[in-house]
């Protein structure tokens, strides 16, 4: 019984020891980022290698759904919406799988980020956007041994995602809102400054002493541009029209901000729209 005991002990050690060695993974991960006009584009995945195999058509059988790489879901993210395949794709991260052919390959974003493989129970509802996309033939000569995915053919309104290994390359074409960024940006600029500014701009003029009719003024036009100021909002204008000695507005502003607050069942606000209306003689 001994000798036994002392056999699993050695046989414990053993695996512990193996256990601590490390040694290259056969797929190893990568990670890319690549701005694409005002979009960060990034991309997680890993990487099988050739090793001497056919891989499209026999490793990788045409017509069947591939994970796209190796190991976990390969994953692309984008910062902004973007438009892939004529549909628009909101903002966040997404796996991709296709559908790998002779001619042309099918490739999907789904929103499940979770996984190894394919996934069990494939559910359309769960594709946000497909497309179809060529395949164009690259010389064996100039085989990709290792599968490499790659951001190709950056202006500042599109991209291609690009998916080669062996002799193949597919591009899946998606684009950008940086014109629409840029245009609001200009409008922004030509335009003068927003509502916020000119509250956040107000806020600080009073809360740090400084001209206070200037942070008046400020904070007027930006309830002006307001459709409907919270009553936080109401709050603030209401303290800086009383440090202007403009009492008689201070007391209209912080009856709105009351109600409003009410409304929202902000009990903090009611109190101090309260407070603020019992020491200005209105309640």
């Amino acid at each position: 019984m001994k000798k036994i005991k002392l056999l699993v002990v050695a046989l414990f050690a053993s695996v512990a020891l193996q256990a601590q060695i490390n040694t290259p993974a056969p797929s190893p991960s990568s990670k890319l980022m690549q701005t694409v006009g005002l979009t960060d584009v990034t991309v997680d995945y890993s990487r099988p290698s050739m090793r001497g195999r056919t891989i499209f058509g026999d490793l990788v059988p045409y017509g069947k759904l591939w994970r796209t790489g190796a190991n976990g879901y390969t994953l692309v993210g984008f910062s902004n919406d973007v438009n892939i395949g004529g549909k628009e794709v909101k903002a966040g991260t997404y796996s991709v799988f296709t559908k790998p052919g002779e001619k042309s390959w099918e490739v999907f974003f789904y929103t499940d980020t979770q996984g190894g493989g394919t996934p069990r129970d494939w559910d359309e509802s769960k594709v946000v956007a497909k497309v179809d996309a060529p395949v164009i033939t690259m010389p064996m000569e100039m085989a990709v041994e290792t599968f490499t995915i790659t951001i190709d053919d950056l202006t500042s309104n599109s991209a291609n995602l690009g998916l080669l290994w062996e002799n193949v390359y597919v591009a899946v074409p998606f684009e950008v809102p940086t014109d629409a960024a840029v245009e609001k940006n200009i409008e922004r600029a030509l335009g003068g400054p927003s509502a916020g500014d000119y509250y956040a701009a107000a806020v600080y003029y009073s809360s740090e002493g400084k001209d206070i009719n200037k942070a008046k003024e400020w904070m007027n036009k930006a309830m002006a541009m307001t459709e409907k100021p919270a009553f936080w909002q109401l709050r603030q204008q209401s303290l800086i029209q009383a440090k202007a000695g403009d009492k008689k507005g201070a007391i209209e502003t912080a009856k709105k901000s009351l109600a409003a607050s009410k409304e929202a069942g902000n009990d903090d606000y009611v109190k101090m729209n309260t407070d603020s209306l019992k020491e200005w003689g209105a309640m």
